[in-house]
């Protein structure tokens, strides 16, 4: 069974838990602080919070000035502002629901408080001459100005005027915790802070260089940040002190990815040897041209992966249409020969189909047994496929994620394959993995993406991971010209398609949705596809979808490849995988919905041969600013490196890198793109601390990180 990787759990019971609260006092549970039970610590569970560490490290999401009073007569909407005033009454109307509202004054104007739910003592609480001090938003309301439910207290005359010292931080929160009570619970943490102190588990020598805060002094500053802060640097985290708790959380999931490649690397493998028969050297001088030199590069890597006895972990990532998928093949060649078995798993049956087709193209002459399992293989053929794999007759699988279902079983896997690796969820891939346990050997992984990354971010966020890069198109690709039209110049793009058909190319058509929604307003496939019909009624129109039955797809698509359809009308189930090298117009609907990453891999289904091609983005008006912005890149490089770091500076790293559904580098604080410059120094400071303070890895990882699994062998 595969073992999890999980930092150690520094408050674990017994002697131990006792021994590191005395070394580490905010190692101290929750619970030790005044007025937490059982109830509320279950509550600050869902946070993750059982210790003062991690009270303390549940960092604000942003910040309100409340301090300052604002005389409520100099009010307008809009604004966000504290006011205090003496109730003058209070009454539940019945105005299409049930409301109390309750007005106040504080001598130079009045306002409403309108709330719709509250109980009633609550409401009984509002007793003419009780002095309040409110925080919400002003807006005008049927009688004037209003604040729907606002915070409130109630405050004695004495405390009148007196108000926030610093600025007031907005966490994060879980159900049954309100702001206030988090806000206080930070207080008596930040009390335990100045007492005792935080351990700083990075070396002095490293913070010296950074010329940032302590520890100590950043926690302070970004639980309770002084009236005169810097706001703006605050709001864009880049202020000192949040920099500084930046680094400390690069630094622990840069460990945290250092021990698992650690760990992966000490899992026994199975080592190849050397290709003593000359097998992939025989198959490359069988193919009708001649492979990359970047191509060749990637191969070299993999291969000498392939000889060691601990499993290979390799990303390999390069531009649409580099040639991943022939490496791939390199790769399965050479496990099927030293008699191992090989998974490929794919994010789509369109890209599976894809792949076996090319694969039964390269491999089918030298004998490969192969078979293609997806999840609507079914009856006899599935059975076969499986019968086939289970006894070792099958020496490659393709598919989807039907690869790891259960009744799945390979006789001796040795290769697991992942294409478009930022599609499949953390848990399927190590699915996958546990599916090649074979006498207590794993199988060696390569995972490729044809989203590239820039070089420093991969090293961040893949630091588990051998990084191979194919930055060189095979010869003969011509670059695709981009143009983007509003949606209303739709004949005109038409006309483009009928005069590419007269030349004997083909054309895509790509639609975002199967069927019309008004609430998205897009152009529907189905619709796109008759229309289409009747204007180009002397060509001969297609139409693919998801919803197809796979052996309806895959007639329609070689209907298109064998040129007998013109234009093919798609989704974006045709986004990756799809070469049909006659293809040279490639139009897509609603373009300003789609991000940079997904426009490129559709842009890349043309120009796979020798005659220019054309990319035309239909938008429609007016565009946001962003959208604006990924159509002006689509139009000024076809460079997909160019394209990942602009992507990367238009939506962050945490879609680029897919990490939503994989849960890899979830961070709080940093940002890999805003705080790309402490990387180098992020990596400096792993190695030296590895190396020569080994005994605070694990203390600073579990403050970052927690107890989360950390599936390494992914």
């Amino acid at each position: 069974m595969t073992r999890p990787i999980r930092a150690s759990n520094p408050h674990a019971n017994g002697p131990r838990q006792a021994a590191l609260s005395r070394h580490a006092p905010e190692l101290r549970p929750i619970t030790s602080l005044r007025g937490v039970g059982e109830a509320l610590a279950s509550r600050l569970a869902k946070l993750g919070i059982e210790t003062i560490q991690d009270l303390l490290f549940l960092l604000p999401l942003r910040y309100e000035d409340r301090t300052q009073v604002v005389p409520i007569g100099t009010l307008s909407g809009g604004e966000r502002v504290v006011i205090e005033g003496e109730v003058l009454l209070a009454e539940v109307a019945f105005r299409g629901r049930r409301q109390l509202l309750v007005r106040i004054s504080d001598g130079t104007g009045s306002l409403t408080l309108r709330f719709f739910h509250f109980t009633n003592a609550q409401q009984q609480s509002f007793t003419r001459g009780t002095r309040l001090r409110c925080y919400g938003e002003v807006r005008r309301g049927p009688s004037g100005l209003e604040i729907v439910h606002p915070e409130y207290r109630r405050i004695s005359a004495q405390e009148a005027g007196v108000t926030e010292s610093s600025l007031t931080p907005l966490y994060p929160l879980t159900e049954g915790l309100q702001q206030g009570r988090l806000r206080q619970l930070t207080s008596l943490a930040l009390r335990e802070l100045a007492t005792y102190g935080v351990t700083d588990w990075i070396p002095a020598s490293v913070l010296k260089k950074l010329a940032l805060p302590t520890l100590r002094e950043a926690l302070e500053y970004v639980h309770r940040p002084p009236p005169d802060a810097d706001v703006a640097a605050l709001a864009s985290v880049r202020h000192p002190a949040q920099r500084r708790l930046a680094f400390e959380e690069l630094l622990a999931h840069q460990l945290s990815l250092r021990l698992l490649r650690k760990e992966i690397q000490a899992d026994p493998g199975w080592a190849f040897g050397p290709d003593t028969d000359g097998v992939v050297e025989r198959f490359l001088a069988s193919l009708p041209f001649r492979p990359t030199r970047a191509q060749l590069r990637a191969w070299r890597e993999i291969e000498a992966d392939l000889q060691k006895p601990s499993p290979m972990l390799r990303l390999v990532q390069g531009d649409v249409g580099s040639g991943k998928t022939l490496v791939a093949a390199i790769a399965a060649l050479r496990a099927a020969s030293a008699g191992f078995q090989v998974a490929l798993m794919a994010p789509t049956e369109l890209l599976a189909e894809q792949h076996a087709r090319n694969f039964a193209t390269w491999l089918g002459p030298l004998d490969v047994p192969m078979v293609l399992l997806t999840g609507k293989r079914t009856g006899t053929a599935r059975a076969r496929a499986l019968e086939e794999l289970a006894s070792g007759h099958a020496k490659i699988a393709i598919g989807t994620h039907a690869l790891f279902q259960e009744g799945v079983q390979f006789h001796r896997l040795g290769l697991a394959i992942v294409d478009e690796q930022h599609r499949f969820g953390v848990h399927q891939r190590l699915l996958l993995r546990e599916k090649g346990l074979a006498a207590g050997r794993f199988p060696h992984q390569l995972i490729m993406t044809a989203t590239p990354i820039p070089r420093t971010l991969a090293m961040t966020a893949y630091a588990d991971l051998d990084v191979s890069i194919i930055d060189e198109l095979p010869p003969g690709r011509t670059p695709v010209k981009t143009v983007a039209l509003p949606e209303t110049r739709r004949d005109e793009v038409v006309m483009r398609i009928r005069e590419a058909c007269r030349q004997r190319r083909q054309a895509y058509w790509v639609c975002p949705l199967i069927e019309e929604s008004e609430q998205l307003n897009a152009q529907a496939a189905e619709d796109t596809a008759a229309a289409l019909s009747q204007a180009l009624h002397e060509l001969q129109v297609g139409l693919i979808h998801g919803r197809m039955k796979p052996r309806e797809k895959e007639a329609v698509m070689e209907r298109f490849k064998a040129g007998e359809i013109d234009v093919l009308v798609a989704t974006t189930v045709i986004e990756v995988g799809v070469d049909v090298p006659n293809a040279s117009v490639m139009v897509i609907e609603n373009a300003e919905r789609m991000g940079l990453a997904q426009l490129h891999q559709l842009r890349g289904r043309v120009g796979r041969g020798t005659a220019e091609s054309t990319c035309v983005l239909l938008y429609r008006a007016p565009l946001t600013e962003i959208a604006r912005a990924r159509l002006a890149v689509m139009r000024e490089t076809n460079d997909g490196f160019e394209i990942a770091r602009r992507d990367l500076e238009l939506r962050g790293p945490g879609e680029l890198l897919g990490t939503k559904q994989t849960g890899l580098m979830q961070l709080r604080v940093a940002d890999l793109l805003r705080d790309a410059d402490l990387l180098p120094r992020v990596q400096a400071a792993a190695e030296l601390m590895l190396a020569e303070h080994p005994d605070h890895v694990q203390p600073l990882i579990r403050r970052w990180i927690g107890r989360d699994e950390r599936f390494g062998k992914v």
